[in-house]
C-alpha cells in the first residue's frame, strides 16, 4: 500500500433497547462517519495509520496486528486508547476536561481484510462506561490508497 491513504471511520451505536439487526437509518441508532487523509506504514508485521480527525483536530493512530487486535489511540482535549480483541474485555480510562471515565469494550466479533491497496475492518462490541452498559456498537474502518 502507498504511504498516503484515506481513512474512513464509520460507527453505529445502539442503546440497550435497540436490537443489533435494525437498519442503519433507524431513528434509534446513532451513527457517525469521518473521512480524512492519513499516513500508512508497515512495521514489524503491524499496520499503522496516523491521522488527524478533521472535526476535532485530534491526532489519532490505528494499529492493526493482523488477526489479533485493533488498537486506536487519540490524544488532545480528550484522550483515549481503545483495544479490540475478539472475545476479550479491555478497560481503559477516557480522559476529558470534565474528568475521567472508565470505558470497557467487549469485542463480540472482528473481521479484518487486508489487500494490496485496501484494508477493511469491522468490529462489533459492547461499550460500558464506569461499569454500566452504555451501548452495542459497530465500527467500520476503511483504509484506501490515496495517490
Amino acid at each position: 500500500m502507498t504511504k498516503n491513504v484515506l481513512v474512513t471511520i464509520s460507527g453505529l451505536h445502539y442503546d440497550d433497547s435497540v436490537m443489533m439487526v435494525q437498519e442503519e437509518n433507524s431513528n434509534e441508532a446513532n451513527s457517525i462517519e469521518v473521512t480524512t487523509p492519513a499516513t500508512y506504514y508497515l512495521k514489524n508485521g503491524k499496520h499503522y495509520i496516523v491521522y488527524d480527525e478533521v472535526v476535532e483536530g485530534i491526532p489519532g493512530t490505528i494499529k492493526i496486528d493482523e488477526g489479533k487486535l485493533l488498537d486506536i489511540t487519540k490524544s488532545g482535549i480528550t484522550n483515549s486508547h481503545m483495544v479490540f480483541e475478539t472475545d476479550k474485555i479491555n478497560v481503559t480510562p477516557y480522559q476529558t476536561p470534565y474528568g475521567d471515565l472508565l470505558l470497557g469494550t467487549y469485542t463480540k466479533g472482528m473481521d479484518i481484510q487486508i489487500e494490496e491497496e485496501r484494508i477493511e475492518l469491522q468490529v462489533r462490541y459492547s461499550l460500558d462506561i464506569n461499569g454500566d452498559k452504555a451501548a452495542d456498537c459497530d465500527i467500520r474502518i476503511l483504509i484506501e490508497a490515496n495517490e
